[in-house]
């Protein structure tokens, strides 16, 4: 984590890899990288050279019988008291008709990243930026929607089980800017904007949260990174505790999913937290994917947002 600060300090631009458990970090200038290509709205290192059209063939996700087994876990904790809202996340192996290159080149997002053959995501969540005075904002991504339903955003914003999961990951994210920054602010409270899933569009609920770091950001952004990671989106609330359910309820090891890559042009940040995202697993793909969690949530609706979750957004 303290190449972050090295590059930072000397204002050399870089890009950078976080996994979801912070123990696998990749950091290199960007006149370094070898087979890595990613896209930000701050910068892009690449400019597609053909158009292809992608299709997940086939999808083989976990049964319903073992996803109840640990929405229920989930459950069980939420009435303890050790969780509010958990983000509960599992891999399908997946069949599609081209490679991860292939997928990488043809769809589209915000932030993309191909990471040496190993994944691929198409994220549409920012997770922090940071411009040269200082001020840091994140953007949380909640609630989801087909837009083709009557009313769909009218309903979205209506829904008291997507405005409860909202409200709480808006209030850890301030809390967690709060640990790093001073003069915690949110500036939208539940924006919706339209993206393309695949063959469907969707209504996505966001906030935006912004902050002022010291003056010395840069001598310190190991520290603000290790601080607010993981993200607070794709963990729940309280994130401590949190965390330690998901170890044990999920099963498997999340690795780069659900992390954050970003890049650095010498003055200013960017990030993305890596959801929508496909990975190696040998000759396999694994495409993982999940949802929030709550007492209210229904297990057969959150099974199959899990699925539903598993597009390409071409």
């Amino acid at each position: 984590m303290d190449r972050l600060t090295f590059y930072a300090k000397k204002e050399i631009p870089f890009f950078f890899v976080i996994s979801y458990d912070k123990r696998e970090i990749f950091a290199k200038p960007l006149n370094e990288l070898q087979n890595i290509l990613f896209k930000t709205p701050l910068l892009r290192n690449y400019h597609p050279p053909y158009k292809r059209y992608p299709k997940i063939v086939k999808k083989d996700p976990i049964s319903f019988a073992r996803y109840t087994l640990a929405f229920n876990k989930v459950q069980e904790e939420i009435k303890r008291g050790n969780t509010y809202l958990l983000n509960l996340t599992f891999p399908t192996p997946i069949i599609t008709s081209h490679s991860l290159l292939d997928i990488f080149y043809s769809t589209k997002a915000k932030f993309k990243l191909y990471f040496k053959d190993r994944f691929i995501c198409f994220s549409p969540e920012r997770f922090v930026k940071i411009d040269p005075e200082g001020t840091i904002s994140t953007y949380p991504m909640k609630g989801t929607i087909d837009a083709s339903i009557p009313n769909a955003k009218h309903k979205i914003l209506q829904d008291q089980k997507e405005m409860a999961e909202h409200t709480m990951i808006v209030d850890l994210l301030r809390n967690d800017l709060a640990m790093v920054a001073n003069s915690v602010r949110v500036d939208r409270f539940r924006y919706v904007d339209k993206i393309k899933a695949g063959d469907k569009e969707l209504l996505q609920v966001s906030s935006q949260i912004s902050a002022k770091l010291p003056p010395n950001w840069k001598e310190n952004l190991d520290k603000i990174f290790d601080t607010i990671l993981p993200a607070g989106s794709i963990t729940g609330a309280p994130k401590r505790s949190t965390c330690h359910i998901i170890e044990r309820v999920e099963g498997y090891d999340r690795g780069f999913y659900t992390g954050v890559f970003g890049v650095f042009d010498g003055y200013r940040l960017d990030s993305a937290v890596m959801i929508r995202f496909i990975e190696k697993n040998g000759n396999s793909l694994i495409y993982k994917s999940g949802g929030g969690i709550t007492i209210e949530s229904k297990a057969d609706k959150e099974y199959q947002e899990l699925i539903d979750k598993i597009y390409l957004p071409i």
